[in-house]
């Protein structure tokens, strides 16, 4: 099994300690949160550029030197003078939103009008700088966030081919998750994640097509939110299929990734959206009804402690918690997902290629396959480019009925596995998001035990991975899944576990596993 942006065949298929929270004092600003910062920007604690010159410093001494994290593929040369003019533009009394001033990290599939090459981690992209914004980082640039970084990811969003080592990339190398070093980062937001984990950035924004967010947060120990389809712009990123795609927040804290999705919002999302997601994010649930997912217990054994602790948490809070040991998606599903994902692979890239001014040597899809294999290890270390071949090799106009059928048939079998419950009066689904992180393993490729993003993947439902735990040092997430538009709702009860649960730790940066302390892991 593999992670690409998805999780398709997740169904068939003597260390130190970890470091413990501390307290985050105003007059520094390691390890801050968004609201700390905030706060310290607003007393004059430190500045916008102080803040962006503390993730410079962290990234210098620990992407390719001190960790090797190799989470950061470029950075933006411009981003202290961009903090600086928001600090002007603070003392003024000029602020654009309550992001003024605080650093973002991209994935490096979005689109940039600036020095930052926009590649998806290929070679044959490599250097690629594009001559427009994409629509979120329009909305980023206008909200007064700064542009800090790009960040590593899974090549081409984890879709090139199979057998894949999750957070590797021809252009960025391996990323490395920051609590264990020799573990995978997860992907394909593999290097968003690992910079939110490790304080190279306070902020960062990864993309989703099945698991690409909430594989990268679980398994780093952050939190990652999926949007509902359509509530954020994918105008501007390389794609895998735009039934799927999304682009969302990754942060330490809950509030923080609300505040950054608040900021990406489409037109439609914010008409359609109840309420303020960041005043959410700070009114934890007090009511409700959850179904609480059992059926992983078996899988680790950290889990049942974690979730016997987290029912607990929310029937203190007063929420109604009905559990069950019955969760399993139909192998058709990820038959038809795959379908979709291939015949508009071959649609959308070749649109991004020809929308955003590729070099007519590599702006095909074709054009791709053949520089790759020209290229060989160069461009195909570790694995092959199985994905590409199949789009290179897709009919749009013969395929197209199967496409649609496919497409249909999706999104019926992951909205009536969701809407069993959540048309039935549960406000949430909580589950366990994925296994912990397994060895890098470039020989083999990813070795998941389980994960469980595609029903909300596939149907373009919301969903929230927060920290729930610990097997050993490594983190274990829970995810919180609900209807569309139900992302208030979602926050609020991620509020609640976030406090109660308590569960988030900075990473230990620990350099590896003795072999009788890897997690006991049971595949499918």
């Amino acid at each position: 099994m593999r992670i690409l942006c998805l999780s398709l065949s997740m169904v068939l298929l003597g260390c130190q300690p970890a470091v413990k929270e501390q307290p985050v004092t105003l007059s520094s600003p390691a390890w801050t949160d968004a609201r700390a910062a905030q706060q310290g920007l607003a007393a004059g604690t430190f500045t916008s550029e102080q803040l962006v010159q503390h993730y410079l410093e962290q990234i210098a001494a620990h992407n390719l030197q001190g960790h090797e994290l190799r989470a950061i593929v470029d950075v933006n040369v411009e981003a202290l003078a961009q903090a600086k003019l928001l600090d002007e533009e603070r003392a003024q009394g000029k602020m654009r939103s309550p992001l003024h001033g605080l650093p973002v990290v991209l994935k490096a599939n979005i689109a940039t009008a600036d020095q930052l090459p926009t590649t998806a981690g290929a070679l044959a992209l490599k250097n690629h700088l594009t001559a427009k914004d994409a629509e979120l980082v329009k909305q980023l640039r206008a909200a007064g966030a700064v542009i800090l970084a790009k960040s590593n990811l899974s090549e081409w969003a984890n879709f090139r081919g199979e057998d894949s080592s999750s957070g590797w990339s021809a252009l960025g190398g391996q990323t490395r998750n920051p609590h264990v070093l020799t573990h995978t980062p997860c992907g394909s937001s593999s290097g968003s994640g690992v910079a939110v984990a490790a304080d190279l950035s306070l902020l960062a924004v990864g993309t989703e097509t099945d698991g690409s967010i909430m594989c990268p947060s679980s398994i780093n120990g952050i939190v990652g939110i999926k949007p509902t389809r359509g509530a954020v712009s994918g105008e501007g990123i390389i794609p895998i299929a735009a039934a799927q795609d999304i682009a969302g927040p990754m942060a330490r804290k809950v509030y923080d990734a609300a505040l950054l999705l608040e900021a990406m919002l489409t037109t439609e999302a914010r008409q359609k959206l109840p309420a303020s997601l960041t005043a959410a994010a700070l009114q934890p649930a007090t009511s409700g009804k959850v179904l609480l997912v059992r059926a992983y217990d078996s899988r680790n054994p950290a889990l049942p402690a974690i979730l016997d602790k987290t029912a607990a948490v929310l029937t203190a809070a007063g929420i109604e918690v009905v559990t069950t040991d019955q969760w399993q998606l139909p192998g058709e599903l990820y038959q038809a997902e795959l379908a979709v994902l291939v015949y508009e692979f071959a649609r959308d890239l070749q649109q991004w290629l020809t929308d955003y001014d590729v070099p007519a040597a590599v702006n095909t899809v074709q054009k791709i396959v053949d520089f790759n294999n020209a290229q060989g290890e160069t461009a195909l270390a570790f694995y092959g480019q199985e994905y590409l071949e199949q789009a290179a090799a897709t009919d749009l106009t013969a395929q197209a009925e199967a496409y649609q059928q496919a497409l249909t048939r999706s999104r019926e079998l992951a909205e009536a596995a969701l809407n069993t419950y959540l048309n039935d009066g549960y406000s949430a689904i909580i589950m366990p998001s994925y296994g912990p992180a397994w060895p890098i393993d470039h020989v083999n490729g990813d070795s998941f035990n389980f994960g469980t993003s595609t029903a909300a993947a596939v149907a373009g439902y919301p969903s929230i991975t927060l920290p729930g735990g610990y097997d050993g040092v490594l983190p274990l997430g829970l995810s919180v899944v609900g209807l569309p538009w139900s992302e208030p709702e979602l926050l609020r009860v991620a509020a609640l576990l976030e406090q109660q649960l308590s569960a988030y730790r900075r990473p230990g940066f620990v350099a590896s596993l003795p072999s009788n302390a890897e997690p006991a892991v049971k595949s499918e």
